[in-house]
């Protein structure tokens, strides 16, 4: 049993008391249904527990700084080593950290250009931008400036009695303008428009000056200073600015630096006629050429390394980036590449690495590269488990473990578990599909017209024009940084705000919101409640009158643990329900609200006869989000649900645009065809639907193909090919082309 990861009675979420023994050392891929179990046997079970146990190995002190994780429900997990997560959570939000910080190939980058630059300045810190030694006085090594923007914050037809300063730190009654007022320097009734030079220079730029209450009639002492010299005071401390203070300041690139982060000093040493910006701002294909040209002993050690961390990054297929990109730009898929591309370099064997859909934002050709890496960490001796709906990475796995059969409480059990071949001939959804994959003809429907985008030349897009048609359902297809989001998400919806953008962003992050708050059902449910019992609908909230006392409606409280973390325990006035006795005593249909919360989609579809209920909840079950329980939190629905949610809030709307961003993200191959069908009736009711999309199942029934390339980064930005599937299988130049023709009768 030693060569099995052996779990005993899981019985986290929906597992229904699994049994399960899994190959180490293998490539293993978990497939089924969105929600039928899989991530809670990886993530929430496999490797929650492998976190735990190593966890207690530290002091008491040590685990005070460390996250608290639960022991999962599950009876026995055996033979676990230490895991590693990949995932598509992205890497930080700091905007001092970029790739090259992330995977340390700045750091050889540095020591390369003091031991070999010229003219030789000292040490390697002198190349940071995140040390006063090497970065820029003006920006302190961020690259940009912030200035405050007036049009955003002064109206100039009030008075500042009026609230002419429109900022939250200066609102009406406020303790800045109740200081500003005391003081008596400033004309409180006066238009702005009306100051003079002088009265505006001392409003915006008068530096902190005491004043006396004596003097100036105030009753303590107060510190006055200019709208301006308060503000950047205030905000330029802090290293990353909340969305609600960014609104009112234009970020501008550094004049001084232009952006490179770096003082004259670090920016004046080169290697090879370069210096350090010029190869940080290279896209990492075009870095590697040019350190091919590099070699010696004196910069071999810092070469070599860098050679190969970067050919691992391109060929896990994000060679289109650069060192300096922020890694706060880099979307999930790009997070959760660069996060295994730093593993290839590590040393660590026995190890479990899980991975979330590691295909996710590639396209089929760099599939295999995908392949070849997980592998690679395979043959070091590690076990590797990826939760995947790919075929092309199922068909490479060493085991496949099927889990099902349905979502939510219609899944939790495994329904296959061996080889590949086996699966094939298996009777499940993954096996029934991949023993049918089948060269059919499609029907193409005829565009009602075109919109044409002209001449877009943003980032990577050379001078890009093209007719997008409607009506139909449009796919814009190309390999990763070929140019296919901003041709769209940033080119056409800017010229077109009108449309329908449902993207993977996060609805929500409160455990205060849930699906049917935010489909608008839940409204309608307590509008049920309280005609059924006589009460006001309040009283069925547990952000209002209904809550528990004692959790104000969260259902846990948090209780401190002196020199360990604080912890969350269920509720023990409310047991968890989030409301008060009174509010559970309360029924309708013979069910209170918590146990109509804690009903799948699917289970309340069928309790609930109220036809707008039911219209509301019908539109998520339509878009294959019916396992979803309606009290679930949303922070805790993933990028494809939350994209499924928001379409849910948009069907059966006519005449519109939608755009969508990959949206069979986390779909299995069963419920892609779900989310065809749903698309073909937008289509049907007159709408254009288009598409972003790696997916050869999608692209296949689309009735127009705008294909991007040739490559990412600088070798994108052009139209490769344009018509339909057909048309598209016939150009040699599309790589999107080739897999087409694998599909397509042609």
């Amino acid at each position: 049993m030693d060569d099995f990861i052996s779990i005993v009675g899981a019985k986290e979420h929906n597992l229904k008391n699994v049994d399960i023994n899994i190959p180490r050392k293998k490539l293993v891929v978990f497939t089924g249904v969105s929600g039928s179990g899989k991530s809670t046997i990886v993530f929430d079970t496999i490797y929650a527990e492998s976190q735990r146990q190593l966890l207690e190995t530290f002091s008491a002190f040590t685990r005070k700084w460390m996250p608290r994780i639960e022991k999962p429900k599950v009876d026995a997990i055996r033979n676990i080593s230490p895991a590693i997560k990949i995932d598509q959570k992205r890497m930080g939000e700091n905007r001092r950290s970029t790739l090259g910080t992330a995977t340390e190939i700045s750091t050889y980058l540095r020591l390369l250009f003091s031991r070999a630059g010229q003219p030789f300045i000292g040490p390697s810190f002198y190349f940071s931008f995140n040390i006063p030694e090497g970065m820029c006085p003006s920006c302190h090594g961020v690259g940009t400036t912030i200035a405050l923007d007036l049009d955003k914050v002064l109206d100039m037809n009030k008075s500042l009695a009026e609230g002419a300063i429109d900022h939250y730190q200066y609102r009406l009654g406020g303790y800045y303008l109740n200081c500003m007022k005391a003081s008596r320097l400033f004309d409180m009734d006066k238009k702005l428009k009306d100051y003079t030079k002088e009265e505006m220079d001392r409003l915006l730029y008068l530096e902190p000056t005491r004043l006396n209450g004596e003097e100036h009639g105030v009753l303590v002492n107060v510190t006055i200073e200019g709208i301006i010299t308060g503000l950047n005071r205030r905000q330029f401390i802090k290293e990353d600015m909340s969305e609600r203070d960014m609104k009112y300041f234009k970020v501008e690139t550094c004049p001084d630096c232009h952006g490179t982060r770096l003082n004259e000093r670090a920016l004046s040493v080169k290697v090879n006629g370069k210096n350090i910006a010029e190869l940080s701002s290279m896209e990492l294909t075009e870095l590697y050429a040019f350190l091919d040209t590099i070699s010696g002993p004196l910069t071999d050690p810092m070469v070599n390394p860098m050679k190969v961390r970067l050919k691992h990054l391109i060929d896990i297929g994000v060679g289109y980036l650069s060192l300096d990109r922020p890694i706060s730009t880099l979307s999930g898929g790009e997070s959760q590449r660069v996060k295994m591309a730093r593993q290839l370099s590590c040393d660590l064997v026995d190890m479990i690495y899980v991975f979330d859909e590691p295909s996710i934002g590639l396209h089929p050709r760099d599939i295999g590269n995908l392949v070849s890496m997980l592998r690679m960490l395979r043959d070091k001796g590690n076990s590797i488990l990826v939760v995947e709906h790919d075929p092309a990475v199922i068909l490479e796995a060493d085991h496949v473990i099927d889990v099902g059969p349905g979502a939510g409480t219609g899944g939790g059990n495994i329904t296959f578990s061996g080889s590949v071949d086996a699966l094939k001939g298996a009777d499940t959804m993954t096996g029934k599909y991949l023993s049918s994959r089948s060269q059919n003809g499609y029907s193409r429907r005829t565009p009602s017209g075109y919109i044409e985008v002209r001449d877009a030349s943003l980032h990577n897009l050379k001078n890009v024009s093209v007719r997008i048609p409607t009506g139909v359902l449009v796919c814009v297809t190309g390999v990763a940084g070929s140019g296919k989001s901003t041709l769209i998400n940033d080119i056409f919806t800017a010229r077109h705000p009108d449309a329908i953008v449902i993207d993977q962003s996060p609805v929500g992050r409160s455990n205060r919101s849930n699906p049917a708050t935010y489909i608008g059902a839940f409204d309608k449910i307590r509008e049920e409640f309280a005609r059924a019992n006589g009460v006001t609908s309040n009283l069925f909230s547990f952000n209002s009158d209904g809550a528990c006392p004692k959790c104000n409606g969260q259902g846990f409280v948090e209780v401190e643990m002196h020199f360990l973390e604080n912890i969350r325990v269920t509720c023990t006035e409310c047991g968890g329900k989030r409301y008060t006795k009174e509010v559970l005593d309360l029924k309708y249909k013979g069910k209170n609200i918590a146990e109509v919360l804690e009903m799948t989609v699917d289970e309340a579809l069928a309790f609930f006869e109220d036809k707008a209920v039911r219209h509301k909840l019908g539109t998520m079950k339509e878009v294959g989000l019916g396992y979803l329980t309606l009290g679930q939190t949303l922070s805790s629905l993933s990028g494809g649900e939350a994209q499924r949610l928001k379409l849910a809030e948009q069907l059966h709307k006519k005449g519109n645009i939608y755009v969508m961003d990959e949206p069979t993200t986390g779909l299995h191959m069963a419920d892609v065809q779900v989310l065809l069908d749903i698309i073909h009736k937008l289509v049907k009711a007159k709408n254009t639907v288009i598409v972003i999309e790696h997916n050869l199942d999608v692209i296949k029934h689309a009735d127009w193909v705008i294909d991007m390339g040739p490559e990412g980064g600088r070798k994108g930005g052009e139209i490769i090919a344009e018509g339909t599937p057909e048309d598209v299988a016939k150009v040699e130049r599309s790589y999107t082309g080739r897999y087409l023709r694998e599909m397509l009768p042609v």
